[in-house]
Order: C-alpha cells, then sequence, then structure tokens
C-alpha cells in the first residue's frame, strides 16, 4: 500500500490495532474487484494524512480475511467501520463523500 498511514489489517494484527489502539480507527472493508472500493480508496488515504496524528485508518481485504468480516457483519463493500474503545461507532455502507467522512470522524476525536 503506497501510503505509510494506511495499516494493512489481518487476523493477527486486528486485535492489536483496532481493538486495543488508544485512538479512534477508521478501518475500510473492501476487495480488489470491487469498484466502489477503489472510487473510495483515494478518499481513505486522504482521511488518513489528514488525521495521521489523532486516529488510525486500516485497511481489511475481505477476500483475504472472510472470517473477520462475518465477525463484524460486513454484508457488502465498501464497508466502513469506525472503532473506538475497541468498539464499533459508525457503519458506513457503500461509497461517502468526503464530507460526510470528516463530519463522522470529527464527531469521535
Amino acid at each position: 500500500m503506497a501510503n505509510a498511514n494506511i495499516i494493512t489489517l489481518n487476523e493477527a494484527n486486528f486485535k492489536a490495532e483496532v481493538l486495543e489502539a488508544q485512538v479512534p480507527v477508521l478501518v475500510d472493508f473492501w476487495a480488489v474487484w470491487c469498484g466502489p472500493c477503489r472510487m473510495i480508496a483515494p478518499l481513505v488515504e486522504e482521511l488518513a494524512e489528514e488525521y495521521k496524528d489523532r486516529m488510525k485508518v486500516g485497511k481489511l481485504n475481505v477476500d483475504e480475511y472472510q472470517g473477520l468480516a462475518a465477525e463484524y457483519g460486513i454484508m457488502s463493500i465498501p464497508t466502513l467501520l469506525l472503532f473506538k474503545n475497541g468498539q464499533v461507532v459508525t457503519r458506513l455502507v457503500g461509497y461517502q463523500a468526503k464530507d460526510k467522512l470528516v463530519q463522522v470522524i470529527e464527531k469521535y476525536l
């Protein structure tokens, strides 16, 4: 992944990077073949850069980690979950405009 501020999530690091994080974590559940996932990717990268000092951003490939996707009820992608203190506080399904994402993030910082 090109952006150093985005964590590539997997079963081995999900607990430490997301559930035990001391800051909010935005997790992008995506897949390579998903057109809307590719459309939202630049926005996720921008947010990772803009909020790098106040939150974490991670991406989880649902094709590679179907168990984790199922655990969080991911039925369609892209789905963005915002975690705070190890709990899901917001679920956004489908493509989202940047202003909507910023509004949601600001609410939990």
